[in-house]
This record gives C-alpha cells, structure tokens and sequence, in this order.
C-alpha cells in the first residue's frame, strides 16, 4: 500500500475489541487510518460512536471501492471466513482477530492469500499483545526452533490463579473470570480448551509449517482440575497452567499438545498470573526467550490489531517461510509423557496402559498417581478426560522412546536381573 496512502477501513464487529480499535484509532491520528464504515449484527443496541458509522449490510463494506482494509473481530466463524474471502477476492487487505474461523479455514486463507497476493494478518487472534507470529515468522528458523510452551488463554490462566492464590473452587474462579469479561460468550470455549487449540493450531503454521485441523491435536482444557490438585502442586513447588506445547522430536517431527501442566515455580510461565499470556521459546541458538503480555482485555487485542494495521502501511505480509522455503513440519505422536493423574474411582483408569508408575498416593474421596504413557494411546481413548479424572503432564513431560528403552534398562540393572 504504501506510506503516503491512507488506509480506509471497514470494521465488522463493535464488541469490547471492535469498539477498543475505534477508541485507539483515536488516539492515534498519525496513523492515517479511519473506520469508514461499520457493521453490527444488532442495529438496536446504543453505541458509544456516531449512528451514521453503523450498517448491518455487509455489501456496503465488502463492495466500497474506498475501503481497502478490512478488519473482522466478530464471534461467527463462518460469517467471519466469508468476510474474510470475499474482502480478499475484492482486493482488500484484510486483519481478523477469529481464531476458530482461522483454525478451521487455514488451507484455504492460504490458497486465498497465494492467488490475491494480498495480506491476511492475524496477530490479534493468538495472544493479544504479545506479538507471538511476527517473531515466529521472521526471527526463528525451522532448523533451529527447538520449541515452544505457551500460556495462550488468560481466562483459564485468571481461574487457575485465583485458583491458587484465592483458594476459590472452580465454579466459583469461572463466575469472577465471566463477571470481569474476560471469558469468552460460550465459556466452554475457554475452559475446555477449545479457544487455545485453535490458537495452537495456526501458530504451529507460523513456527513449523505445520497446516493441519484442529482435530489432530491432542487437548483437553482445566474443567476437571480441583482444588486438591492444586493442593499437591503446591506441595510439590509447583504451578498448573493449561500449556500449549510443541517440542522438535529427536527424528525431526515435531510433538504438539494443549494440556494442563505442572510448572516449577522458578519457571517464566509459573509467573504469568491472572488474564496474561506468556510465550517461551527455546532455539537453537538463542536459548530460551521469553514473551509476556496481557491476553484478554479491549485495548490489549485492539492494540494487536492496531499493530496489523499498521504493518499494512509498509505492504508487511506473512511468508511463511517454513511451509514454502523449507521443509515443512510434521506432527508424530510416538513419544511417551509423564503425567499426574487424579480420580475418584480407580476403575476409571486403565493403569495397565501405563509404562511404569513412579509414584502412588491413595485418599477417602480422591487418590492419584504419577505415571508414563505413550502419547498415542492417549490420543486413541478419553478416559484421560473422563468421569471426572484430571490429567496434569509434568514439568519437561515429553519422554523419546530410545531414554524409555535407557530407562527399564537401568532398572533391571538396579534390580541385578541384567
């Protein structure tokens, strides 16, 4: 686009983050920017701008000639993917915030983006004001990127914290987390870990080259942690964060997950706290680097999109150069994890799918274990998020079978039988 043209948007949606943008775009006049034109579901409700800025027909932005950006924060995924391939095929460059309507339509964004040679940008859609892709896009190499644990929801990151520090039970964490907005419509979303697979499932895109649907990866979110689980982290020094994880396997392919987790409390990500996202990253070279910033909030997601609007001044687009200058990646589930188990009924457990257990605690009303597992046969069966059992991996839970194989070995050495 250039730096001299002005950018003239059509916005569709004006909910916390729509109406955040407006108010920021205020405030920032030397971007040259401005919302011509926006479209609401609800034509009723009253809105803190101009009633000549609303319009509930969707034409009036995707067909003005004048507009040539488009920014959707709306809830609808598909409403959300027709915006977004009609604006593209009109040849306009388009920032969207919907995580599920990325995640579910990636394949085609891309082939949208490759025929058009127009931008699609999306900070806003992983975690706020962390500007996680853009460093996965143009800092991190395929080869050198070890991997990645992320905090990536602050509404399940808010309900474990007071969790923690409040004592509040889960019920209770969720009303406070709902009552401060910071939940999204559907709390399921965020609780069940919906709303951080989908993130997880672009951004494996962005850091490996990885496209795929949602429904390959392994994820289960905190609805069933209680508060005994948090007692035993405690004990332990230990946090639980619901962790998106990817980690460059031995053979090159690459291990994803979104679990529960147990953090050490001297960790980056045991100190983001309430609606924060927290992002580390571990390359070859550099170590571990560590990202941190609000997740959740009006201005937090609206500077991100304000950031992608930006961006669109200087013609910025994503290259993703792992997906079409590299190798991309590939996921694999052979490895073995180390993981917490809690449950009321041993019987709801098949123990016997267990390498070894390490580590037994029996109670009146719940008792819990500490075992390994290969990764598959957790994606081949539910009972792990079943009748009530809270499955929490450990600190550095990914075990390659050749150390399983190290492992019994030196056990039996221990045990003098070899």
């Amino acid at each position: 686009m250039g730096t001299d043209k002005k950018l003239v948007i059509g916005l569709f949606g004006f909910g916390v983050v729509g109406e955040g943008l407006y108010r920021v775009l205020h405030q920032t006049p030397s971007l040259k920017a401005e919302i011509r034109k926006v479209c609401i579901k609800h034509p009723g409700k009253r809105r803190n701008a101009p009633p000549e800025l609303f319009t509930t027909e969707k034409d009036d932005l995707l067909f003005d000639r004048d507009i040539n950006v488009i920014v959707e924060v709306i809830d609808d995924s598909e409403a959300a993917f027709y915006i977004v391939k009609t604006a593209l095929q009109n040849g306009k460059a388009v920032v969207s915030a919907s995580k599920k309507m990325i995640a579910e339509h990636l394949p085609e964004i891309l082939s949208l983006q490759k025929e058009t040679g127009l931008p699609f940008l999306c900070e806003a859609a992983a975690c706020a004001s962390i500007p996680v892709i853009r460093n996965l896009e143009e800092y991190y190499d395929n080869d050198l990127l070890h991997g990645i644990k992320a905090i990536v929801n602050g509404s399940t990151n808010f309900i474990l914290t007071k969790m923690f520090e409040d004592r509040l039970d889960y019920s209770e964490a969720l009303l406070l987390a709902q009552q401060l907005g910071f939940a999204e419509s559907n709390p399921a979303l965020d609780v069940e870990g919906y709303d951080a697979l989908n993130k997880w499932t672009f951004l494996l895109t962005h850091a490996y080259g990885i496209v795929t649907k949602p429904d390959t990866i392994l994820f289960t979110g905190i609805q069933n942690i209680q508060l005994s689980d948090a007692t035993v982290a405690k004990e332990k020094n230990f946090d639980i964060k619901l962790i998106a994880q990817a980690q460059k396997l031995k053979n090159g392919k690459v291990a994803a997950f979104v679990l529960p987790q147990f953090v050490k409390q001297d960790e980056p990500l045991s100190f983001v706290k309430n609606e924060y996202n927290g992002v580390v990253i571990e390359s070859g070279f550099a170590d571990k680097q560590f990202f941190y910033g609000k997740g959740a909030g009006s201005f937090p997601t609206a500077s991100a999109v304000l950031s992608d609007i930006s961006a669109l001044r200087y013609d910025y687009h994503y290259e993703y150069k792992k997906l079409y200058y590299h190798t991309p990646g590939e996921l694999s589930n052979d490895f073995y994890v180390k993981a917490y188990i809690s449950f009321n009924k041993l019987s709801d457990i098949p123990k016997e799918e267990f390498e070894w257990i390490e580590e037994w605690h029996g109670g009146q009303d719940r008792s819990y274990f500490v075992g390994v597992i290969h990764f598959e046969k957790l994606v081949n069966d539910k009972w792990w998020k079943q009748h009530g059992v809270s499955f929490i991996l450990t600190p550095e839970p990914v075990i390659e079978d050749i150390e399983i194989r190290n492992l019994k070995k030196r056990s039996l050495e221990l045990a003098g039988i070899i």
